[in-house]
């Protein structure tokens, strides 16, 4: 990329990171000024990279109310990476302890059978059958998928030996009704 040479925009005579948008990438950021629903720090990072296709840094942070290093900085980065580069970059902290993999087997317990004596799951009985998962990240992780446990089918199965003709009688009186005579008075 070329650079070109801008006293105020980095401070002693640094050069400025040239921007050549794509027309995709136009639109895109166009886009992200208009819209009512996009965040505010992605609205003005999307008109500082604008604004940076034409103007200089000082010009830019005057009108958006920034420091010019905060322009160089969204410059720098939209011509490194892009769009993606307008992102909020992640975070420094705890290292993740639980990934998508213990998700997966959250949900997947969740369409298996509940242990023996059980109907339904709950939180602390998958917690406990998993083992490894404690019950505030279950919940977390049904909050996320809007799964509610008490809405959930129950796996309740009858231990009446005569269960089976007993629900297909039921089921043939309800597909084939006996005919019978109303009196009304």
């Amino acid at each position: 990329m070329a650079l070109v040479n801008c006293v105020f925009c980095c401070g002693m005579g640094r050069a400025a990171t040239s921007i050549k948008l794509r027309p995709e990438d136009r639109g895109a950021l166009e886009g992200w000024v208009r819209a009512t629903t996009t965040e505010q720090r992605l609205a003005r990072r999307a008109r500082i990279v604008l604004a940076a296709a034409a103007g200089t840094a000082t010009r830019i942070a005057v009108t958006e109310g920034v420091r010019p290093a905060t322009v160089s900085k969204w410059r720098k980065r939209y011509a490194a990476q892009g769009l993606r580069g307008l992102q909020d970059s992640p975070r420094p902290g705890a290292v993740r302890r639980y990934d998508s993999g213990v998700e997966r087997r959250v949900l997947e317990g969740l369409d298996q059978k509940p242990p023996a004596g059980y109907a339904k799951w709950t939180a602390r009985l998958l917690a406990r059958t998993l083992g490894d998962v404690p019950r505030h990240h279950i919940w977390r992780i049904l909050r996320r998928h809007g799964i509610h446990l008490q809405r959930r089918k129950s796996w309740c199965i009858s231990t009446d030996p005569e269960f089976a003709p007993k629900a297909a009688h039921v089921v043939g009186l309800y597909l084939n009704p006996p005919e019978t005579q109303w009196c009304c008075r």
